[in-house]
């Protein structure tokens, strides 16, 4: 064993001189894959050869070293992920998002693609009616969009809305779904709404999931409702209680 490290792990024995050590390993390149330091019984690190990163750590262990790479990546990335009120900068991706999900997807049930004129006078209808929109947004542009709006355009339903959540399809699987309805579900409730209503296609298991655990219920199955794709679609309804008002609010009489 070098010299030098046969001294560290002496003087390391010596807890009055713990403090004042620097770590003779600190300057030595790291990999991933490397071990860290074991404790010793003062609470420090002790280095030991075990301890040292192995320079070749990409060749010698490739499976952990990719491993390694893609929680880095993920973790970067969720480090510079925002979520934020939408602006009509983002209508292009939002746009994108949109059309893809008609072209390959059954979670819009429309067949034709729409433009940018089409975004953006929803995008104005939203502002009018003082719904939000909601992007998740990184260094990339937009990964994912949610907003939710009347749930049937009758008085009774004032209090009711019905909200829709797309992620970009190389984002998805990541768990920003569950963030983006997070945020929106305060939104709901900042706006006085009682119910959030998801009209979900019943075969999109994983959809279903995700609002069990945000905390819908079950309130409805509708058979072939709908059509996509050559076939038909079935309907599941589901649905979230913001609040505990035993009684609405009284009616906004007009002046």
């Amino acid at each position: 064993m070098p010299q030098n490290l046969l001294r560290w792990r002496t003087v390391l024995k010596s807890p009055k001189r713990v403090k004042t050590l620097v770590n003779p390993l600190a300057a030595l390149p790291t990999e991933p894959g490397s071990l860290p330091g074991r404790r010793s019984h003062h609470g420090s690190e002790r280095w030991t050869r075990s301890s040292i990163p192995p320079i070749n750590a990409k060749i010698a262990d490739p499976a952990r070293a990719r491993l390694s790479h893609s929680f880095n990546r993920e973790r970067i990335a969720s480090m510079t992920l925002a979520i934020r009120e939408a602006s009509s900068d983002d209508l292009p991706g939002i746009l994108a998002i949109y059309n893809d999900a008609v072209h390959n997807t059954l979670a819009i049930w429309n067949e034709q693609p729409v433009d940018l004129a089409n975004r953006q006078a929803w995008f104005e209808a939203r502002a009018q009616q003082g719904y939000p929109i909601l992007v998740a947004v990184d260094a990339s542009g937009v990964l994912g969009y949610a907003s939710f709006g009347d749930w049937r355009p009758f008085e009774g339903f004032r209090l009711t809305v019905e909200h829709s959540v797309y992620v970009r399809h190389d984002q998805r699987g990541k768990g920003l779904a569950g963030q983006l309805m997070t945020a929106l579900i305060e939104r709901a409730r900042a706006c006085g709404k009682h119910v959030m209503v998801a009209a979900i296609e019943s075969g999109n298991a994983a959809s279903i999931r995700l609002h069990e655990r945000m905390g819908f219920v079950l309130t409805g199955q509708m058979p072939q409702v709908g059509v996509k794709f050559g076939r038909w679609l079935d309907l599941t309804f589901m649905q979230l209680q913001l609040d505990n008002q035993a009684q609405p609010p009284a009616a906004i009489t007009p002046a």
